[in-house]
């Protein structure tokens, strides 16, 4: 297992981690199989989308903070209840298909680590499958 370090900067943030993960690919020696990216925190996320117009993770932020605003009533005393629901539907793991050693992505696709309780030191992990 490798684990990948990620400071973010703001409360909502979209990291592209592709090359973090594929240096990961590469340190653990995978060649052929499935590497899975999981995100220990109940706040963030991973998701795989597109990577070669930004607007794509701004308009996915303006519509997650459409469907899942900040205030809300929630019960949750910390105030994060919004983070948490991002967190879920975003999921916690993304499995990636490893071929000749490197990453099986479409061509638009990019893996990205989703914040939604930032700024934060976080951390993700990838693993491969044995």
């Amino acid at each position: 297992m490798d684990t990948l370090k990620i400071q973010t900067r703001s409360r909502t943030q979209f990291c592209d981690i592709t090359a973090d993960v594929q240096a990961a690919v590469s340190a653990l020696g995978v060649q052929d199989g499935v590497v899975t990216v999981f995100v220990p925190h109940t706040t963030a996320g991973v998701t795989i989308n597109e990577n070669a117009d930004p607007d794509v993770t701004a308009d996915m932020e303006l519509v997650l903070d459409r469907v899942v605003p900040w205030t809300g009533g929630y019960a949750h005393g910390e105030g994060n209840t919004a983070a948490h629901v991002k967190a879920s539907m975003m999921g916690a793991s993304a499995q990636v298909i490893v071929h000749d050693g490197r990453l099986a992505l479409g061509t638009w696709q990019a893996i990205y680590f989703c914040e939604f309780d930032g700024p934060r030191s976080r951390k993700v992990w990838v693993s491969a499958g044995r």
